[in-house]
């Protein structure tokens, strides 16, 4: 059996529900976490993945703003919602799956804060709050790896921690989501679980991977200037179970497009 585990910062569940049932067609993942739905919960289309073949699903949101949600074909079990920065913020939400023949695992899907544009915590109170967020995100990082159910994260967490995760390396160093403040707290995260980056474990470096092309490109696809800011990692118990890893790049060029796109991995 394979299980398909999918990300996408849709950019408003509600505006783009087509979309994502485009990629379900194509896809068909078990697992797909959402993030920037934009919605309050009573307002998520709840009904429409229930008729695609969702049964389960949940979801932290607030109007207008961040929200993350899981949609499942297999039950989901003790949802929980952390709180960052005691800001109030819907950016995260876990739940123990279980798949049968596959096993119970469990799934945290983020939302990491984008920073604004200025890479100083001294002038832009939104980069501070992106750093505050990662070194939160340092301290749960052993106990989430850690927990005996296999653990996996995911989502869209705002940062390209490697020079083959953007266009430009050199050029991108003092913008935010490359900048070594970020690049390295996000290293920081990944190695106090002892993570494996599974979009990595496939397809290593040198290889360029992006999964968000800019809206303000008009012509995103010829210029190229991605960044790979979605991400999925593995705990240890998890890692020998990934065999295949897609980044749905046609997405991008969907009608009325979300700057992400979808990334699934398989698990065997």
């Amino acid at each position: 059996m394979v299980l398909k585990v999918s990300t996408w910062n849709i950019n408003s569940v509600r505006m783009r529900m087509p979309l994502v049932e485009r990629f379900l067609s194509l896809e068909n993942p078990d697992v797909l976490c959402l993030q920037e739905i934009k919605c309050r919960e009573a307002e998520f289309p709840s009904s429409s993945f229930k008729k695609l073949g969702y049964q389960h699903i949940a979801v932290n949101a607030q109007k207008g703003y961040h929200g993350v949600a899981i949609v499942s074909r297999f039950p989901l079990d003790a949802i929980e919602r952390q709180e960052f920065c005691n800001k109030g913020d819907a950016r995260h939400i876990s739940a123990q799956i279980d798949t049968g023949d596959h096993g119970s695992f469990i799934v945290h899907n983020l939302y990491v804060p984008a920073g604004g544009d200025i890479p100083d915590p001294g002038l832009n109170e939104k980069f501070l709050h992106k750093l505050n967020f990662l070194d939160e995100l340092k301290l749960l990082s052993p106990s989430w790896s850690s927990a005996t159910v296999p653990s996996i994260i995911t989502g869209d967490l705002n940062v390209a921690p490697s020079e083959f995760d953007v266009w430009n390396h050199k050029s991108l160093l003092k913008v935010v989501s490359h900048t070594t403040e970020e690049t390295r707290r996000l290293n920081e995260i990944m190695a106090r679980g002892n993570w494996l980056d599974a979009m990595r474990a496939i397809t290593p470096e040198p290889e360029k991977l992006y999964t968000w092309w800019s809206y303000r490109s008009p012509d995103w696809s010829a210029a190229n200037k991605g960044r790979r800011l979605d991400h999925i990692w593995l705990c240890p118990k998890y890692a020998p179970n990934i065999s295949a890893m897609r980044i749905l790049k046609d997405a991008r060029s969907w009608e009325k497009p979300s700057d992400h796109v979808p990334v699934t991995i398989d698990l065997t």
